[in-house]
Formats: C-alpha cells, structure tokens, sequence
C-alpha cells in the first residue's frame, strides 16, 4: 500500500495538507470513529482523511471491508469534496450493456487500472397497465434493449395506431450531471413512464427520484450548467404513440423538474399539405451540449422514410429556441433511422460517419466558423453488426475521444483518438503506439488494431450489446 500512496503523491504535487481545512474536519473524529477509535491509530482523523482522499477510486471496494468506520469514510461527501480540493478526482466510463438473456447490466470502467466493476441492477417496480401486470421496470428493455432497430418501433407506429398494445417497448435516456447516473423514462407495455432513477457512486445503490412532468420513450438528454435537460421523445396517446415537442430541467440541488419553452419545430410547420402533415410525425433524433447551448437536430418520420429537417437550438440564458445552422444539420452524421450520435470534448463537436458505402468508418469534427463538418480520423475500426442496434458508442474520457465498440470476437473495445493533433491540420497524420492488453481474452484483437486508435480497455463480452455510456469524475 506504501507504493500506492507514493505514486499519487507524486502525482499530486506539494499541496500535501491544507492547513486551513484542519479546523473544518476536525468533526470527523467522532463521525467516523468506531468506539471511539481513531481510523488509523496514533493519527488524528482528519490526517487519515488526506491519506485516504490520495488512494486511486479502485482502493475503495476493499478499504471499505476494513471496518465500519472506514466504510463510512470512504462513502462520505466530505471525503470527495476533499478530493476535488486536493485535485485527486478520477474520471471513470460507465457503460450499459444488455446480456444475451435480455437483462440490462451497468460496467463501470477505471481507465488508469484498465479494470471494469459492475454496478448494482436498476431496482424492479411493476406497473399495472388496466387488468394485467406488464413488465418490472428492469425487464422492459427486454423487447428492445440496445438491440433495438428504431426502424422497428417506427413501423409499428406508423403500421396501427393500436399496434402497441400487444408490444412490450423500452426506449429509457441516460444522463449524468452531479456525479450521479440517472434513467429517466422508457416504455413500460404500452406505458410511457415518468419515473427517474438516480445511481449514487458514493452509496453504489440506486434510488427513484421526482418523476417527469410527462412520461417519455425515446427521449433525448444534454446537460448545461450542471442541469439535466430531457426534450422530446413520444408518449402514448389517445390515437396511439404520440410525439413531444416538449423539453424539461432537472435540478439535482433541489431535485425538482421544471418547464422550459417546448420544441417549435419550425421547419415541420412548412409541409406542404395536410395530408403530409398528418403522415410524417416530427421527432428529435439527437442532443448535444456545445458552446453553452442545446443543439438538437430533428427529422420527419414515416416508416421506411426519414427526412433530416435540420433542427433547433435551446439558449438557457434567453430561455429560447433558433434554428439550427444549416451545414450543421445537413453535415450531421446518421448511425441509424435518422439517430445523431455525437459528444463534445474539450469544447469541440464529434461524430462517427460510417454510412459510406466505399468509405471506412470516420470522425468528423465540426467547424463552427465554417459551419461545415471535417474529417479528422479516418479508418475506425469498427465492425459492422447487423442484429445490434449499437456496433459504437462515443465518450469523452479524460479530455480524449473514445470510440466503443466490438470486435469479431464479440470483445468490447474501449479505443481512444488522439484527434487533437489532427485538428490544426486535418490532412496531417499523427499516430501512436497501442499498449498492451489490459484483458487476456483479447490479447490478439488489441495487437491487431494499429495507428491511430490506441485501446485502452477491453472486456470479453460473447453476445452482450452496447446500449449507452457516460462518464463521471469523483
């Protein structure tokens, strides 16, 4: 344990302990204490408290089995308040998958040790849909899941408006904001649920938290100024699937929703007659937080056809909506019926094209004084799944772009870009070196991929599927 300690302190610099912070945690002797014992002996506990806020995340799970008191310790808000003074917070990938039996189950990633922990299930709560029982909240992904083809859900829709009585649909958001995980909504039978659930990494547990205003399937999430922003999505209607032009805040202070102005949609507003109007159904197929505002691009569904119709941004200052710049919403990558997989790292946009029949997998970054977007990384390697919804996701981690996805061997990849290089010349080609495996069942796919994808972590994984990912710093 000594060399653990060693190699944080170096990493961390000189500001061994604060002085000033003594007084304020002089408390924790008593809180923390277990008959009246000190949490390391012949060390006050504040001073235990700093060696303890220098220990990697990944230390946790066993210094908590040390004894009551040290499991308090470690599962305290001052303890991480401590760490982002000292500068000691871990940025970790928390992944959902869905398990070849059709459970969904939560990964979460330590990037510097390479190791993976699982996460406590979604707690199950049942629903009564008029004279039947439909599925606990956890099984509804069943029917969908990350292997989902949207195409599906849209030509049910559009089929029958009561074709979703017989059918049992998922469609739940994830986001992240206030160091916690939240699932907000999704489809319960044919019920478009309200409900929130919170993931508390300090407790490792998850609880319900205040509903949405409406229940949503579908819907799309962005977060600015540590708010949580849900707009869109479709809810179940008297005329069947219905969808929402509406949008939301949660608050994670107060743990309360709150009303922001709905989707105008304004482009939809300009089909040409009535009968396209009551045919093509108007959705948001994407969100981003970039440049302090919610960029959302939209398009008009009526299966097997989609229409790009640009889309619309939110200003939380103006409390407001704008259209969407136009190369923008036309340069906008699709993964699949119409969807808009993109994230912001380091202030700049990014999204996966894979859609060229003649062309490799590529990141495009968008330029905002151009309002073009630009290719920075060619040839990612990724596979093609025809019974996944999601062959990739996208994250930022640690100020990089990382790109998940399988290999033929149906091992998760977690690769990593280094496309800043790229961004001041993007005809130039920069490269560097892969490591090594950081999971013995993949040692050969990691040797396999070259410059200029690096991967970081991998996971045996056999038929389990991508869904979402997020990332929170501690």
């Amino acid at each position: 344990m000594g060399g653990v300690f060693s190699r944080n302190s170096s990493r961390i610099g000189a500001s061994e302990i604060l002085p000033n912070e003594s007084c304020k945690r002089q408390r924790l002797s008593s809180s923390f204490s277990e008959e009246t014992k000190r949490l390391i002996p012949s060390l006050p506990d504040e001073i235990s408290l700093q060696i303890l806020a220098r220990l990697p995340r990944i230390y946790y799970l066993y210094v908590r089995l040390v004894s009551r008191a040290w499991k308090a310790a470690v599962m305290s808000r001052e303890l991480f308040t401590l760490r982002k003074e000292l500068g000691t917070t871990e940025e970790w990938l928390y992944l959902l998958t869905k398990e070849d039996d059709g459970r969904l189950s939560w990964l979460a990633l330590d990037p510097l040790s390479g190791r993976w922990q699982r996460l406590p299930p979604l707690p199950g709560v049942a629903f009564q849909d008029e004279s039947r029982k439909v599925l606990p909240a956890l099984q509804m992904w069943n029917a969908v899941g990350s292997s989902i083809k949207i195409a599906d859900v849209l030509r049910g829709w559009f089929r029958r408006k009561d074709a979703p009585d017989g059918m049992s649909l998922c469609g739940c958001a994830i986001g992240a904001v206030g160091g916690c995980l939240y699932v907000l909504g999704g489809f319960s039978g044919a019920l478009a649920l309200r409900l929130v659930w919170r993931y508390d990494p300090l407790m490792n547990s998850w609880s319900e938290v205040s509903p949405m205003s409406i229940g949503r399937a579908y819907c799309k999430t962005g977060v600015i100024n540590n708010k949580l922003y849900v707009v869109g999505g479709v809810t179940r209607g008297r005329a069947g699937l219905t969808p929402l032009q509406s949008a939301e805040v949660f608050d994670p202070h107060t743990g309360l929703w709150s009303q922001i102005p709905s989707m105008p949609f304004s482009k939809a507003q300009d089909i040409p007659t009535a009968f396209l109007a009551d045919l093509l159904k108007p959705i948001a197929t994407g969100m981003t937080a970039y440049r302090g505002k919610l960029y959302v691009p939209q398009s008009l569904y009526f299966w097997p056809f989609f229409v790009d119709i640009g889309g619309e941004i939110y200003d939380p200052d103006e409390n407001s909506w704008d259209e969407i710049p136009v190369g923008m919403g036309e340069g906008w990558p699709i993964r699949q019926a119409g969807t808009k997989l993109s994230v912001t790292v380091e202030g700049e946009l990014y999204a996966l094209d894979h859609s060229g029949a003649l062309e490799s997998p590529r990141i495009k970054v968008y330029d905002f004084q151009d309002d073009t977007w630009k290719v920075v990384v060619g040839d990612v390697p990724i596979l093609e799944f025809m019974d996944s919804g999601s062959p990739y996701l996208l994250a930022g981690l640690q100020k990089r772009l990382h790109v998940l996805t399988k290999d033929a061997n149906h091992n998760i990849l977690v690769l990593q870009a280094n496309v800043q290089k790229h961004l001041s010349s993007l005809s130039s080609a920069s490269s560097f070196s892969l490591h090594d495996s950081l999971d013995e069942c993949a040692e050969s796919t990691v040797e396999s991929y070259t410059d200029p994808w690096k991967v970081i972590a991998t996971r045996c994984a056999r038929s389990t599927e991508l869904v979402s990912c997020q990332t929170l710093e501690i």
